[in-house]
């Protein structure tokens, strides 16, 4: 099992490219199983969850395609994917595959829609909360699917048809969202989801799906209207940048101090963690090429945040956020309103030295002159980049454990950020 060693010390320069979207990519994939035509998607980023999802796919007779393999001289050239789902041959989705990543769930909407029937093995994933299925379940049965859940397995039936309906989350879900989406495209009638998750990744599946031949409206907004149609066709469409890894990385410059150019970031995704970082010290400045991230000389500002969702502050981001506040001036207060359970890279970031006192949903952080490195074991996707962040700024090596949960959502990590002068290896074992 890989790990990645850090050695502290090191400010960031350079330039750093910004991949795909990895949250967009997941449902845009699903999305090709609702057109018997070619679905491709250019700036897909190479990543473990999007070669998983692409073998799921590939179970319910969706064949694809890869091309742009080959890395441009000054970065990382994101990957063209064609998707090929002329025929469905299984409306199965089993607990072997899905167990593995929660985003195969979603194969629901699609295969409802189009098939008119779907059996899905409930998700597994990141343990950080339940992260219950029940408002997928319910947006569909509001337009007309029959659906049982037993051992195991949801089995949902529309034999003529979904028909459009109006649904209201009762919380916000992006998941929920984007399947509740997918699926009303192809009912009878017109769906209007209220309370929708308003998320840059939902807006890109929208606009997709419009290029498909869907018609959507409100996308970006809280109330989404989705005019069914007879059949959608296929498209070719670019996935937007990954706005978590933006803020990743604009927290590792911040953390680290110097200067470093995000090519491709576009600051729209993420105002919201950008002004907390302005708060905290750093220079932000929007460019032609991508967001310039600075911090030179001045100390880190501590600042409280809360989650929300957008265009709130990223429950993605929250973990990176927490690391680098263990080395901010003074006392921030960390909330986290949307996951159960994630806060569990506090235990890890005080094996460093930090000091981080948990009650309930929210973390009191109290920054700390010194941050020491020592072997630490990454708990989900972002806990782990969160130790690679505070691994940066702590003194001696930081050796990160179990990065399988890295290598899900961040493409070649160490590659990019020793490209700007982080000292960071990995070691397989």
């Amino acid at each position: 099992m890989d790990s990645i060693v850090v050695t502290g010390g090191n400010t960031l320069n350079g330039t750093i490219p910004i991949s795909g979207a990895k949250n967009a990519t997941l449902p845009l994939m699903i999305a090709s199983m609702l057109t018997e035509e070619p679905l491709v998607l250019e700036n897909v980023p190479e990543l473990a969850d999007v070669n998983s999802l692409s073998r799921i796919l590939a179970n319910h007779g969706v064949d694809y395609r890869v091309e742009g393999k080959k890395r441009e001289s000054n970065g990382l050239a994101g990957r063209t994917i064609h998707f090929f789902a002329d025929e469905i041959v299984d409306t199965t989705a089993p607990y072997e595959l899905v167990s593995k990543m929660r985003a195969s769930f979603w194969v629901i909407g699609p295969l409802l829609a189009r098939m008119g029937k779907a059996r899905v093995s409930l998700p597994g994933g990141c343990a950080i909360g339940t992260r219950p299925v029940d408002l997928f379940i319910e947006s569909l049965r509001a337009m007309g699917a029959e659906i049982d859940v037993e051992a195991g397995y949801v089995t949902a039936n529309a034999p003529g048809g979904l028909k459009g309906a109006q649904y209201r989350f009762p919380k916000v879900s992006v998941g929920a969202t984007h399947v509740a989406m997918m699926a009303a495209t192809l009912a009878k009638g017109t769906t209007v989801l209220e309370n929708a998750a308003r998320e840059p990744e939902v807006t890109d599946l929208a606009q997709c799906l419009v290029g498909m031949g869907a018609r959507i409206s409100g996308a970006g907004t809280s109330t989404i209207s989705i005019e069914g149609v007879d059949s959608l066709h296929g498209y070719r469409h670019a996935v937007l940048p990954d706005r978590i890894e933006t803020g990743t990385f604009a927290m590792a410059v911040a953390m680290t101090g110097g200067d470093v150019l995000l090519k491709g970031a576009q600051a729209g995704l993420l105002e919201n963690a950008l002004d907390v970082l302005v708060q905290t010290g750093v220079t932000i400045e929007q460019k032609n090429e991508g967001i310039r991230v600075a911090r030179n000389g001045a100390g880190i500002r501590a600042v409280d945040v809360t989650t929300d969702p957008f265009p709130g502050f990223p429950t993605d981001l929250q973990a990176q956020f927490m690391a680098l506040m263990t080395k901010a001036d003074g006392v921030s207060n960390i909330r986290e309103t949307i996951f159960e359970n994630r806060f569990m890279h506090v235990q890890e970031l005080a094996r460093l030295g930090a000091d981080i006192k948990v009650d309930g949903n929210n973390a009191r952080v109290t920054g700390v002159r010194k941050l020491t490195g020592a072997p630490v074991m990454a708990t989900d996707l972002r806990a782990s980049v969160s130790l690679v962040i505070a691994g940066l700024a702590a003194e001696g090596d930081t050796t990160v454990n179990r990065v399988y949960h890295l290598d899900r959502g961040f493409e070649r990590l160490e590659e990019k950020l020793s490209a700007c002068g982080a000292s960071i290896k990995r070691i397989s074992a």
